[in-house]
C-alpha cells in the first residue's frame, strides 16, 4: 500500500517540497493570456476560475499560488 501511494506521489508532481515546479507546465502563458485581455493576473484567474480545461486548471493554479505567498 505504502509502495502505490509514494508513487502515485512522485509520478504526479515530483513529489516532495518542489510539487509547484512540477505543477507549472506553460510558465509565463496565463501572465501572457491575462495581459492579453487587458487585466491583472488575479483578476484574470477570479474571473476564469470555473473555465473547463487548461485555462480554468492556470487560474485556480493561480489563485493557489496568491494564497500561498501571503502577499
Amino acid at each position: 500500500m505504502a509502495n502505490a501511494t509514494r508513487a502515485r506521489k512522485s509520478k504526479s508532481t515530483g513529489g516532495g517540497k518542489k510539487w509547484i515546479a512540477g505543477a507549472i507546465k506553460r510558465p509565463g502563458a496565463f501572465t501572457r493570456k491575462a495581459k492579453a485581455a487587458g487585466m491583472t493576473v488575479q483578476a484574470y484567474a477570479r474571473k476564469m476560475r470555473s473555465a473547463s480545461g487548461r485555462l480554468g486548471k492556470q487560474a485556480r493554479l493561480a489563485l493557489t499560488l496568491k494564497k500561498i505567498s501571503g502577499r
